[in-house]
């Protein structure tokens, strides 16, 4: 019986209840549960449900009732295959339905939703994003893409160009502290986790967009099941703008392909990815210069697969990404131009097997990261210079690379309602060095009930310089070749409170930082130095979100009412004063979010998004006798609208940022964009009947 059960593609469970089902992580297959009561149905607006196919689907959304995946989703949280209810570490999740509510046109603004994460944006739509955790900086952060590191080993300025587009993107798992055990030594302080969507069905999608500043956009996807076990997606956008501001024109072109295999041996998923901006960067990286430009492209080709040998599951994966960077300090100008390219080859097994005291996963992995450039890296022999693609008589005569071995070992144990997982990565980079350098963790969280979760975890990582700290000299700027790895030890502890009426979490973080590293003046006249010191890192956070649905009844228009809070305070130990910093000391003291969302008229809905936040530090700026002094940066406030009308073949929607029109700082003296207005429109063909997202929030 057991059997010919297993070898179906889909299992269907008609009763549900909102436990953890271990066995559903092992079968490795999609898993459908229905659990809608006919009494639900019957408070369902009747026209509405008789007139449409999808009936089922639109009366969820009418109420507001949420299918029962709180605790089920499977996150990246472990090396072995784990739910976020079992997870022992604490996992944000950002969900397709967070996704569709928000309408944001990048991942950039989508993070913005998080209070955990800083996003300071030098220009709008995504361009040059700098993505921050918990306080740390934007080269402390791992960024993946369905579990492939995506991060730029030349500078984390550049790691946030993203191939993906918002309709790709399933879900987005945050990770909040030291996670080197999991997602590699570049995850000194966070990682964030981008998993796109695999719907096993034939779909076809088309979008466009138009907006304030010269906004404009168009895009589509197709989604296709060419036979039972086998799955492809290929999707394309473009977007442009002609700026907010002077100096602020941007062009961004991206391509995606994913592609899946599934029978009972094996689980195959291959991707492939290009990305192409090229934007006027309005003082990006010095006041002096107003008219810098910057033009990047991407291009990602990866693999991966599962597959178990009696009790041992084996995931090999292999990676390259190449990225290009032509910068110029004065707009059409050879002034200070850099020309740079790098590639990184990514090879990695990871084994794990579940036996009588828990689950036990081991590997390794292999990264070599190397760069040609006209600015980083020590020189080359005249033989070796390599032509910079497309422009004549100009050659990189720089070049730099390491090579990235590291070791790893993670037990995770589930004893009732305690979730332990221990572990140790060792770390080796011919960089600095041959010997093995160890990063121990520890996780443990106990369910005190159903709904009651409480945790803690102390863990230890690493992070490189970057080829840009390391070796980048400009006029305003000079690297330190004798950089030393950061290190970081941070410890957790928190509470959740979650059921299918309200969520409540309260979290409490401490890091240690040794080696930090930041870019500093020493004097209003000076320059910017890459240098290291050590750094104390105090967190509080908080979140709540409420299903006014359950609360209030389903025959009202309140959906959702959700807040975060984060404080960050840090602390420097140096002795030697500094006058400015640009990056370590510039993180978010404050940090608050509000949200609501509410049913209009029949599938008419919004949302209303109101943020504040205060940071640290300030920026460069001249007084009228042509001084140079620092401008502290100010706190603001900005209130957001999204109005959409869904339909089962379309979607439009309205997106109103910055209603008030509010003047603001996120990094130096740039500018961010005054009122915003998009309007968008989405048209779905082929099956669609899961198109239309699960409007628990409305």
């Amino acid at each position: 019986m057991y059997k010919r059960i297993l070898k179906k593609e889909q299992f269907t469970f008609h009763r549900f209840a909102n436990k953890r089902y271990a066995a559903f992580a092992s079968l490795h297959r999609e898993i459908r549960i229905g659990a809608l009561a006919i009494a639900m149905l019957g408070v369902a607006h009747n026209a509405a449900v008789a007139s449409r196919t999808d009936s089922v689907d639109n009366a969820r959304q009418h109420l507001g009732i949420e299918e029962q995946q709180l605790d089920e989703v499977m996150v990246s949280a472990s090396r072995v295959p784990v739910t976020a209810g079992e997870s022992a570490t604490k996992v944000e999740v950002l969900t397709r339905e967070d996704i569709q509510q928000a309408h944001v046109q990048t991942v950039n603004d989508l993070l913005k939703l998080c209070a955990s994460v800083d996003v300071r944006q030098r220009g709008a739509l995504g361009i040059q994003t700098d993505i921050g955790i918990g306080g740390g900086t934007f080269d402390q952060v791992a960024i993946l893409l369905n579990g492939i590191s995506i991060t730029n080993p030349q500078t984390g300025h550049l790691s946030a160009d993203f191939f993906v587009g918002m309709d790709d993107i399933e879900r987005i798992e945050i990770y909040d502290g030291a996670t080197a055990r999991t997602f590699g030594s570049q995850a000194l302080n966070g990682a964030i986790n981008i998993i796109t969507r695999k719907k096993k069905e034939d779909t076809v999608g088309l979008h466009t967009l138009a907006g304030s500043y010269g906004t404009a956009g168009l895009g589509g996807f197709a989604h296709l099941q060419l036979r039972k076990d086998l799955t492809n997606r290929l999707s394309s956008d473009y977007l442009r703008s002609d700026g907010a501001t002077r100096n602020s024109d941007m062009q961004k072109l991206r391509a995606y392909y994913q592609g899946l295999y599934q029978n009972q041996q094996m689980d195959l998923q291959w991707q492939a990815g290009y990305s192409y901006m090229r934007y006027g960067a309005n003082t990006f990286y010095s006041s002096i210069y107003p008219n810098q430009w910057e033009r990047n492209n991407r291009i990602l080709a990866s693999v991966k697969g599962h597959t178990s040998q009696g009790p041992v599951h084996l995931e090999p994966s292999l990676s390259w990404i190449r990225s290009y960077d032509h910068f110029q300090l004065i707009r059409r100008t050879h002034t200070a131009e850099n020309f740079h390219r790098n590639d990184v080859f990514t090879g990695g097994l990871n084994a794990y097997t579940r036996w009588a005291l828990g689950r036990t996963a081991f590997g390794g992995e292999i990264r070599y990261e190397g760069i040609v450039s006209t600015n980083l890296g020590t020189p080359m022999d005249s033989s070796q210079y390599v032509k910079v693609e497309g422009h004549d008589n100009i050659y990189y005569a720089r070049q730099s690379d390491r090579t990235n071995i590291s070791l790893y070992i993670d037990h995770m144990a589930i004893l009732g309602p305690w979730s332990i997982s221990l572990g140790i990565l060792a770390n080796r980079n011919t960089s600095i060095g041959q010997r093995f350098r160890f990063y121990p963790g520890v996780d443990l969280s106990y369910r005190l009930t159903d709904n009651i979760k409480l945790y803690t975890s102390w863990n230890k990582s690493m992070r490189l310089p970057t080829f840009t700290d390391l070796y980048y000299h400009s006029p305003t700027q000079r690297g330190n070749i004798g950089l030393k790895p950061e290190q970081a030890s941070t410890l957790k502890a928190g509470t959740e409170w979650q059921s299918p009426l309200l969520l409540l979490s309260l979290q409490g973080a401490y890091r240690h930082g040794k080696n930090m590293i930041d870019w500093v003046m020493y004097s209003a006249d000076d320059i910017y130095h890459s240098t290291q010191f050590r750094l104390d890192n105090y967190q509080i956070q908080a979140k709540a979100k409420v299903n006014l649905v359950r609360l209030l009844g389903a025959h009202q228009p309140l959906r959702t009412f959700q807040a975060g809070y984060s404080y960050i305070y840090q602390k420097r130990h140096d002795d030697q004063p500094i006058y400015k910093s640009n990056y370590a000391l510039e993180y978010l003291r404050h940090k608050l979010l509000v949200s609501l969302h509410h049913m209009i008229w029949r599938d008419l809905s919004a949302g209303w998004y109101l943020s504040w936040q205060d940071r640290t530090g300030g920026y460069l700026t001249k007084k009228s006798d042509g001084t140079t002094h620092i401008k502290g940066y100010s706190p603001y406030m900005l209130l957001n609208a999204k109005v959409d009308w869904i339909r089962p073949t379309y979607e439009a929607y309205l997106s109103l940022d910055n209603l008030t029109s509010h003047r603001y700082y996120d990094f130096g003296s740039v500018p961010q964009p005054g009122f915003t207005c998009i309007v968008g429109l989405k048209l779905h063909f082929g099956n669609i009947s899961n198109s239309v997202s699960s409007r628990q929030t409305r």
